[in-house]
């Protein structure tokens, strides 16, 4: 009886086995079509394990950098050299602030929360972009980010408005309109550098050169190096590869950079008249592996900052927590008597 029993459930198993197969084969289909008509997948519908993880990194990493991103420019903020410039720079780090909420959000769609992917930035199990573990030395460090950076930005993420998963490209229409307003602001503070004195346009070339190759890394390793890019690309959650990017943005910079009266650091910077792009030189991939490892100028300030300003705002967190259980239980209690009044009343 007790072989019996075990053939029976052992065959019972293996039919719901059988069962669960063919049921997400038939998702699976459904998905796949979906992606490829171009339709939007919603955080209510099915999707693979590994589409959903991999929107969680991706998605995380880009709102880990927003919040991060704040800090270089913030630095900043106190030695403006007007009240405009400080109006500006405010207004653009708040966005920054902005953009990560509504990244977390995106992510919380997918069933992570948002504490869950703090606690990975702060023990540095999460990346954020290797960009902002540069230092701003120079207050034309600012100008060169928002034209720079942030034109990177622009570059990379206007393509993710048309991302397959549905919060994720709403947010970014949003956060594309606030760059490229960053992008504009940073490329005016430039102009308005190189056209002044000779010591203000010996100070945005300074900023340029160091800024150039690092936001050139941005876009990630080469194509052939990727390890993420082809199946994103292939479940249409990035649109272009990092190598294709990569080639627009240096094609857009080069005549930007003509009319700031700039170079660009780069002696090997020329138009291919065969290809249609401007070919450029070696990127210094070894720099950007060790500042993803955590090796950059300034990895170890970004981090112990972030902590610190996390731990510094628990007591805001915990208010506003504690503000809204006293709005839900009076919601509540307020739904509760009008019930009892009503059924009285009955």
């Amino acid at each position: 009886m007790a072989t019996a029993s075990a053939h029976h459930t052992a065959r019972t198993q293996a039919d719901e086995a059988a069962d669960e197969a063919a049921r997400t084969a038939a998702y699976e289909v459904v998905f796949d079509a979906a992606v490829a008509a171009d339709e939007r997948i919603e955080p209510r519908d099915w999707m693979p394990d590994a589409y959903r993880s991999t929107l969680v990194r991706q998605i995380a990493q880009h709102a880990h950098s927003e919040i991060i991103g704040m800090q270089p420019e913030a630095n900043w903020i106190t030695r403006a050299p007007s009240l405009r410039r400080k109006a500006i720079l405010m207004a653009k780090v708040q966005d920054e602030a902005g953009h990560g909420l509504y990244l977390y959000s995106a992510a919380e769609t997918l069933g992570v929360s948002r504490d869950e992917l703090l606690d990975k930035l702060h023990s540095g199990r999460q990346k954020y972009s290797s960009i902002f573990n540069y230092p701003t030395l120079t207050w034309a460090d600012v100008g060169a980010i928002g034209w720079l950076v942030d034109g990177a930005a622009i570059t990379n993420q206007v393509p993710l408005c048309r991302c397959s998963y549905g919060p994720y490209a709403r947010a970014m229409i949003r956060v594309c309109k606030e760059e490229s307003f960053h992008q504009r602001q940073g490329y005016e503070l430039l102009l308005a550098l190189s056209q002044g004195t000779p010591e203000q346009h010996a100070m945005a070339q300074d900023a340029v050169d160091r800024w150039w190759w690092p936001s050139l890394m941005m876009f990630g390793p080469p194509d052939d190096e990727s390890s993420h890019s082809a199946q994103s690309m292939a479940w249409k959650i990035k649109r272009h590869s990092n190598d294709e990017l990569r080639q627009r943005f240096v094609d857009i910079c080069v005549p930007q950079a003509e009319s700031l009266g700039l170079t660009l650091p780069d002696p090997d910077l020329v138009w291919n008249e065969e290809r249609g792009h401007h070919d450029f030189g070696a990127i210094d991939w070894t720099e950007f592996w060790e500042v993803l490892k955590g090796n950059g100028p300034c990895n170890d300030q970004r981090i112990t900052q972030r902590r610190r300003a996390h731990e510094e705002g628990a007591w805001v967190r915990e208010a506003a927590a504690a503000y809204a259980d006293k709005h839900t239980n009076r919601a509540v209690g307020s739904t509760s008597t009008t019930g009892e009044t009503g059924a009285t009343r009955a």
